[in-house]
């Protein structure tokens, strides 16, 4: 489903009661789930996905099965695959700021903001040219931030808080200011039959019907893990 409009936003936000019943997740269907208050422009948004309160979609393509969690995160000018966990305030491809400029500030490139002439339109190319792409299956912690231009390998996971400059390889781990390896999720000979299985791509039914499978790796690998057996 594409989405071009900007959703009304909301009057404001209650905290919850901390002695209320916890929510129970969203029922997803084939349709998106997005919250009233999410703002969603040119977007191209997948089955079974969920965005939160709070996001900003922009120019961008989320994946079936993917989630924005939680509340006010940030993808801009991205590809993100299927079955993404993004976890609250993470920012993909945030905006920067032109520095070799006389002034970084806003006004020199959204000028009708100012009302000081027509917009910049370089400026937000550059942006488009340096969009971010992330694989299928991608885990990003709470607050991380994947800069301009990185990819993110699939399976791959970015601990919470990290600032992500640097492509993350398939299946590996990567935490940190900048962002490093920490060690990689499976050794590399079972990650690259992961890769082959494309699991993410299986039909809605199949997920049903090897659920079991896909919660077992050893048993997994034996059945799909080469390249065709799906």
């Amino acid at each position: 489903m594409i989405l071009r409009g900007v959703p009304s936003p909301v009057a404001g936000r209650i905290p919850a009661d901390p002695v209320e019943a916890p929510v129970p997740p969203a029922r997803l269907s084939p349709a998106p789930t997005v919250h009233p208050s999410a703002e969603v422009r040119d977007s191209a948004i997948g089955a079974w996905t969920e965005i939160g309160p709070g996001w900003s979609l922009l120019e961008m393509t989320l994946g079936d099965y993917s989630y924005a969690a939680g509340t006010d995160g940030v993808i801009h000018y991205a590809t993100v695959g299927k079955f993404c966990s993004l976890a609250s305030h993470v920012a993909i491809n945030p905006g920067d700021h032109p520095m070799g400029r006389v002034s970084q500030h806003h006004f020199t490139y959204r000028r009708r903001q100012f009302d000081l002439g027509s917009d910049d339109p370089v400026l937000f190319e550059r942006r488009r040219r340096a969009a971010c792409c992330i694989g299928h299956d991608v885990w990003i912690g709470h607050g991380a931030l994947v800069m301009a231009g990185v990819t993110v390998g699939t399976g791959a996971v970015v601990g919470a808080g990290a600032v992500v400059t640097r492509d993350v390889a398939p299946y590996s781990i990567v935490a940190g200011v900048p962002a490093r390896p920490v060690r990689d999720r499976f050794p590399l000979p079972v990650a690259e039959r992961l890769l082959a299985s494309r699991w993410w791509d299986w039909p809605h039914e199949v997920l049903r019907e090897r659920m079991d499978d896909l919660l077992d790796i050893e048993r997994f690998l034996a059945r799909y893990g080469r390249r065709g057996a799906g």
